[in-house]
Parts: C-alpha cells; structure tokens; sequence
C-alpha cells in the first residue's frame, strides 16, 4: 500500500483528495494536515510514502514544511499542489526538495497516476508544466554552484540528462539510447551522485540554474 498524507488549509479539498484516493486499491490516506507544522509532526507520527502538499497554508507554508522535511532526512516523496501553474512558491518548493508539481485542478487520474510515479521515482510529475515553470524561476536563481558538478559527467551521463530534462522516463530514455532499462537506471543512479542531487526534479533544477540547459532549448 502506498500511504498518503494530505496537507491543506481547506477541508473541503482534503475531503476531496481523501474520497478519491479511497477508491483506489494499492493507496491509503493515513493522515490529513492543515497546516505546515501539523504535516510536519503528521510525517513524524505516520511515516508517509507520499505527502500532497500544499503551497500556502498557515502557521507553515509548504515550501518551509518541505524544506524541513528534506532536512530531517524524511523518505516521504512530496508532491507539490498549487492552483497557479506558474507559481514562483511552487518552484521554491521544488527546490526545497519536493519530488514533484501538480496543478490542483488536475484530472483524478493524472492525481493517482502522479502519486504512483512520485513513489516509483521513474517519470517526472506533468513535465512541461513542471519544464515551464523551472525556466521561468530558474533565470533568477541563475548561478555557477553546480557547473564543475556537471563537467565531471560523461558524454553518455549528458545524453542521459538531457533526455531527463525532457520530461522522459527510464524506459523512453532506454529506446532513444537503444540502451538497456537497467543500464539507464545506472546512468542516472551515478550522474545524481556526480550532481549531488537527491533525485531527477533536483538535478533538471540544477541544469537550469547552472545553465547546461537554458531556457526555451532542449538539451
């Protein structure tokens, strides 16, 4: 079962997620939060595999409680929900450490089918929101921190990178490669190493700010 906390300021749209994610088989909600600091020690308590976080709520926003979250060494996948589809506090969350952006108007497939990928950590969350979004905010965080990071890659670990910044998953990038799945998974298991970087969202917000792919191009 994949356990599931919901955090939002609104009990109408926790029910809502709640009635839709009881519908399914393989989810379980395990936990519902108002506010940042209730999610935080929600985490805490329940041990959740995915947290729905919300951007803006009292107390605690989303993007402290997720930063706080990734400090603590928390292994629950944070999925970001926002109303805005270019939404700076979105981007901020992402790069606190959330797994992963979805607008809250999103289809209750595309919900369930983003809650299963965040936790199989395979395919990035709607990626040309998500691609859109990071090339917007991304100009003004524009640094060099991570440039020598990505020089040390391989010129295979940089056709690899930029196929994940197109949004494709270990399959796609294993039929563009003509390359093994298992051998992609190794690829991108020791670029992440290379980068620092805790997980593929992580890494494409670093290939952004650093400038190995700048806004508008494909890698």
């Amino acid at each position: 079962m994949i356990r599931v906390l919901i955090a939002d300021d609104q009990a109408l749209v926790r029910t809502g997620f709640h009635l839709i994610l009881d519908l399914e088989p393989d989810i379980e909600v395990v936990a519902e939060a108002a506010d940042g600091v209730e999610c935080v020690q929600g985490v805490q308590r329940h041990h959740p595999d995915v947290v729905l976080m919300d951007v803006r709520m009292p107390r605690l926003d989303g993007i402290e409680a997720t930063r706080r979250l990734t400090a603590a060494g928390s292994r629950a996948r944070v999925l970001v929900l926002t109303t805005f589809d270019l939404d700076e506090y979105a981007y901020e969350s992402l790069r606190a450490g959330a797994a992963g952006f979805l607008l809250k108007d999103a289809p209750r497939e595309q919900l369930v089918s983003a809650i299963r990928q965040v936790v199989d950590g395979d395919a990035l969350l709607a990626p040309s929101v998500t691609r859109r979004l990071i090339e917007r905010f991304a100009q003004l965080q524009r640094g060099d921190a991570a440039s020598t990071a990505f020089a040390s890659l391989s010129a295979r670990e940089r056709e690899v990178m930029g196929l994940i910044t197109r949004g494709l998953s270990n399959g796609e990038i294993a039929r563009e490669l003509y390359l093994g799945e298992a051998t992609v998974k190794t690829h991108i298991a020791r670029l992440l190493g290379k980068l620092g970087a805790r997980d593929r969202i992580q890494a494409i917000v670093m290939a952004y700010e650093c400038g190995f792919v700048r806004p508008g191009e494909r890698a």
